[in-house]
């Protein structure tokens, strides 16, 4: 999989290197909550977003009917409802029952849509955000008379958008395009769940590398580490979250180049690595460590195999509550874990599916 999207992410270059100049501020200066005057691109309405309850009247609930997940990318709760992302069955499950993270998955729903490998959802609770990776476009869904409807669609949203996050701080919801390097953003107004493009982000350290995620981090967003073809370093960028300016840059070894997500819990930044620079995945790991200057002496705590089983691809570390949730992939058995830190031990490791 790695080599798909090394190579996906090199063919992005070109058009990288065309469209960013430099660590720019922001298109537009809107400030929460957004007034609807400026902004970059409208969506296209689907036909339900055409008249949405006709649709909610009309609308069927897919049942899931696979009974095994292919590389599972992130797990959220919204609204009572728990989310999986399927992203190889191209597909966003969710279920409406409390112990639904446990429910065997032909249980789960299917949120209806076109998707092509999505890897994460995000919600401010009125309106849902889905990143159609290989489509390069970003999926609106509502909740209509209780069904998830998709009523929107944003065309041409970078190449690859990979991770997508609500931010309620700046009100607003951050898509990454892991091929270019650039932040999208979107909003709607308090009184409508009518979705805009108000902004696009652009930093030019991360146009040429293939970078899976970002973390908003007390204010900070942070990039991990990502493969590049044009062979720079590896480091992991502390940023401005306004002005995209970097505020801090950490060497990172070799080994752990390719990261997937740096989050933190507790005193420690918890680290998942898919590959080493050259992009072999025999090197994926989960480590942690209480200060990222460390990661550049090898100062870090090696936890997967400790911990989980070790031997497959660590991806996202999500949170629900005191439970974190840890999907990974080319472990048969295995791809999502949940456990808990108290007191910076990790305790109460579940396999879940």
């Amino acid at each position: 999989m790695i080599k798909r999207y090394i190579i996906a992410a090199l063919l992005s270059l070109f058009v990288g290197a065309m469209t960013v100049t430099g660590c720019s501020e922001s298109h537009t200066k809107q400030t929460p909550p957004y007034d609807g005057k400026e902004y970059i691109k409208e969506s296209s309405l689907t036909p339900a977003g055409e008249d949405p309850q006709a649709a909610a009247e009309s609308f069927s609930r897919l049942i899931n009917k696979d009974v095994t997940l292919s590389v599972p990318t992130y797990v959220t709760l919204i609204d009572n409802k728990w989310y999986i992302v399927d992203c190889y069955h191209d597909r966003v499950l969710y279920s409406e029952f409390d112990d639904g993270i446990t429910l065997p998955l032909d249980n789960w729903f299917v949120m209806e849509g076109d998707l092509s490998h999505p890897h994460t959802i995000a919600s401010d609770g009125q309106v849902y955000l889905v990143d159609d990776t290989e489509n390069n476009r970003v999926l609106v869904y509502e909740k209509i008379d209780y069904n998830l409807i998709n009523t929107q669609v944003f065309e041409d949203i970078g190449v690859r958008p990979h991770f997508s996050v609500y931010d309620e701080k700046t009100d607003t919801f951050y898509v990454l395009s892991s091929g270019t390097g650039e932040l999208y953003c979107f909003r709607h107004t308090p009184d409508s769940s009518r979705v805009y493009l108000t902004d696009i982000k652009k930093i030019e350290q991360i146009s040429d590398v293939y970078i899976r995620s970002f973390s908003i981090i007390d204010g900070d967003i942070y990039f991990p580490s990502g493969v590049s073809g044009e062979g720079h370093a590896p480091q992991i960028l502390q940023c401005d979250l306004t002005t995209m300016q970097i505020k801090k840059s950490y060497p990172v070894p070799d080994a752990l180049a390719g990261m997937v997500q740096v989050t933190k819990i507790g005193d420690y930044y918890y680290i998942t690595v898919s590959t080493d620079i050259t992009g072999d995945q025999s090197y994926a790991t989960l480590v942690r460590t209480r200060s990222l200057s460390d990661l550049a002496e090898n100062e870090y705590e090696d936890i997967y195999a400790d911990y989980f089983e070790g031997g497959g691809t660590p991806y996202n570390i999500s949170s629900v509550g005191d439970t974190y949730f840890l999907t990974e992939h080319r472990l048969p058995g295995h791809s999502i874990w949940s456990f808990k830190v108290t007191d910076n031990n990790i305790t109460d490791v579940k396999s879940l599916y």
